[in-house]
Protein backbone atom coordinates (compact mmCIF):
# COMPACT_ATOMS: atom_id res chain seq x y z
CA UNK A 1 0.00 0.00 0.00
CA UNK A 2 1.51 3.27 -1.10
CA UNK A 3 0.87 6.54 0.66
CA UNK A 4 1.30 9.89 -1.04
CA UNK A 5 1.68 11.59 2.34
CA UNK A 6 4.83 9.75 3.39
CA UNK A 7 8.18 10.31 1.67
CA UNK A 8 9.53 7.07 0.22
CA UNK A 9 12.75 5.53 -0.97
CA UNK A 10 12.17 3.78 -4.31
CA UNK A 11 13.99 1.29 -6.52
CA UNK A 12 16.20 3.17 -8.98
CA UNK A 13 15.25 0.77 -11.81
CA UNK A 14 11.47 0.39 -11.56
CA UNK A 15 10.36 3.01 -8.97
CA UNK A 16 8.91 0.31 -6.69
CA UNK A 17 8.49 1.72 -3.12
CA UNK A 18 11.10 0.17 -0.80
CA UNK A 19 11.08 2.04 2.51
CA UNK A 20 9.52 4.98 4.30
CA UNK A 21 11.78 7.88 5.26
CA UNK A 22 10.41 7.55 8.82
CA UNK A 23 11.90 4.03 9.00
CA UNK A 24 15.43 5.27 8.22
CA UNK A 25 17.71 4.49 11.19
CA UNK A 26 21.18 5.37 9.86
CA UNK A 27 23.07 6.53 6.77
CA UNK A 28 26.40 5.30 8.18
CA UNK A 29 26.67 1.90 6.49
CA UNK A 30 28.74 0.62 3.58
CA UNK A 31 28.01 -2.04 0.96
CA UNK A 32 29.64 -3.38 -2.20
CA UNK A 33 28.64 -0.28 -4.16
CA UNK A 34 29.53 2.24 -1.42
CA UNK A 35 27.18 4.09 0.90
CA UNK A 36 24.18 2.27 2.37
CA UNK A 37 21.31 3.04 4.74
CA UNK A 38 19.83 1.02 7.59
CA UNK A 39 16.03 0.81 7.82
CA UNK A 40 13.73 -0.57 10.50
CA UNK A 41 11.41 -1.95 7.81
CA UNK A 42 11.50 -2.49 4.05
CA UNK A 43 8.63 -3.21 1.66
CA UNK A 44 8.32 -4.87 -1.72
CA UNK A 45 11.50 -6.89 -1.26
CA UNK A 46 12.21 -10.59 -1.65
CA UNK A 47 14.73 -12.31 0.61
CA UNK A 48 17.34 -14.66 -0.78
CA UNK A 49 18.74 -17.64 1.16
CA UNK A 50 20.35 -17.02 4.56
CA UNK A 51 24.13 -17.34 4.83
CA UNK A 52 26.93 -16.40 7.22
CA UNK A 53 29.21 -13.52 6.29
CA UNK A 54 32.07 -11.65 7.92
CA UNK A 55 31.37 -7.92 7.63
CA UNK A 56 33.39 -4.94 8.88
CA UNK A 57 31.75 -5.01 12.32
CA UNK A 58 31.61 -8.76 12.87
CA UNK A 59 30.09 -12.06 11.75
CA UNK A 60 26.41 -12.23 10.84
CA UNK A 61 23.79 -14.42 9.26
CA UNK A 62 22.30 -12.30 6.50
CA UNK A 63 19.94 -12.67 3.55
CA UNK A 64 20.35 -10.63 0.37
CA UNK A 65 17.28 -8.58 -0.55
CA UNK A 66 15.93 -7.98 -4.04
CA UNK A 67 13.26 -5.71 -5.50
CA UNK A 68 10.01 -7.68 -5.80
CA UNK A 69 9.18 -5.98 -9.11
CA UNK A 70 12.42 -5.93 -11.16
CA UNK A 71 14.70 -8.31 -9.19
CA UNK A 72 17.47 -5.75 -8.60
CA UNK A 73 19.75 -6.71 -5.70
CA UNK A 74 19.30 -3.91 -3.17
CA UNK A 75 21.29 -4.91 -0.07
CA UNK A 76 20.69 -7.35 2.78
CA UNK A 77 18.73 -8.11 5.92
CA UNK A 78 20.52 -8.89 9.18
CA UNK A 79 19.09 -12.19 10.40
CA UNK A 80 21.48 -12.90 13.30
CA UNK A 81 24.48 -11.21 14.88
CA UNK A 82 27.03 -13.45 16.58
CA UNK A 83 28.38 -10.61 18.75
CA UNK A 84 26.05 -9.36 21.51
CA UNK A 85 26.96 -5.71 20.84
CA UNK A 86 25.58 -6.03 17.29
CA UNK A 87 22.28 -7.71 18.18
CA UNK A 88 20.43 -4.41 17.64
CA UNK A 89 20.94 -4.95 13.88
CA UNK A 90 18.93 -8.18 13.81
CA UNK A 91 15.83 -7.86 11.64
CA UNK A 92 17.01 -4.57 10.11
CA UNK A 93 17.50 -3.89 6.40
CA UNK A 94 20.49 -2.38 4.61
CA UNK A 95 19.70 -0.72 1.28
CA UNK A 96 22.49 0.49 -0.99
CA UNK A 97 22.25 4.22 -1.73
CA UNK A 98 23.06 3.75 -5.42
CA UNK A 99 20.11 1.33 -5.84
CA UNK A 100 17.38 3.74 -4.69
CA UNK A 101 16.17 7.33 -4.77
CA UNK A 102 14.03 9.42 -2.44
CA UNK A 103 10.63 10.59 -3.62
CA UNK A 104 8.31 13.00 -1.83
Amino acid sequence: MESGANPLYRCINCRNPLALVEDLLSKNYFAKSGKAYMFQHAMNVVLGPKYDKQLMTGRYTIADIFCSKCGEELGWKYVQAYDMKNRFKEGKFILEEIKMFQKY
